[in-house]
């Protein structure tokens, strides 16, 4: 599958504003994916599921993650949006290549797989940690140090993939969106 340059990534660890961008982006009217991970986790306390971040199923976890990241990918490639019109993304399928080390489980190969031909935009938008901001909820039971080392090993795992990271500056939500905006119309997309 050929690379998606308009496919534009926000990630980085839990609670550093991400999802904020990506909904502020929305607002704006731009084309967005959310990420599956908290749709997932909802859906799993509300069955009494185990597919979760933590215990025996982590992998379970992981697996429904990239099943529904490259279903959101190939749903928005195969024409739910205009080519010239960048599309964001809360996170993406390299970063459960930085999860399974966090989890502590080998990167699997079909992981690789969805990681190397399901291309994204080269440039990835990455939110530093930011305490200030970090909260824990019903779905995200992380620490503060989890939430760190989750950054660390997600941004890694995209330079990994030869992704080019750019730190989403600490900021308000609408000045964070303008920075990713500025920045995408800089490289023409």
């Amino acid at each position: 599958m050929p690379a998606c340059p308009n496919f534009f990534i926000v990630t980085g660890g839990p609670g550093a504003g991400k999802t904020a961008i990506v909904e502020r982006l929305a607002a704006r009217g731009f084309p967005t994916v959310a990420e599956p991970g908290r749709a997932i986790l909802a859906e799993q306390a509300a069955i009494g599921g185990t597919a979760v971040h933590g215990g025996d199923a982590v992998v379970a976890f992981r697996d429904l993650m990239l099943q529904r990241d490259v279903a959101a990918f190939l749903r928005m490639a195969d024409g739910d949006t205009d080519a010239d019109v960048p599309v964001f993304f809360d996170r993406g399928i390299p970063d459960l290549i930085g999860y399974c080390r966090l989890i502590g489980v080998p990167v699997a190969d079909h992981v690789r797989r969805a990681a190397d031909t399901h291309r994204y935009s080269d440039t990835v938008f990455v939110p530093p940690p930011w305490r200030e901001i970090y909260v824990q909820d019903a779905l995200r039971s992380q620490d503060w140090d989890e939430a760190v080392r989750t950054y660390e090993l997600i941004a890694a795992a995209y330079a990994e993939c030869g992704y080019r990271t750019v730190a989403v500056p600490k900021a308000p939500v609408a000045e964070r969106a303008n920075f990713v905006l500025a920045a995408v119309d800089a490289l023409g997309a």
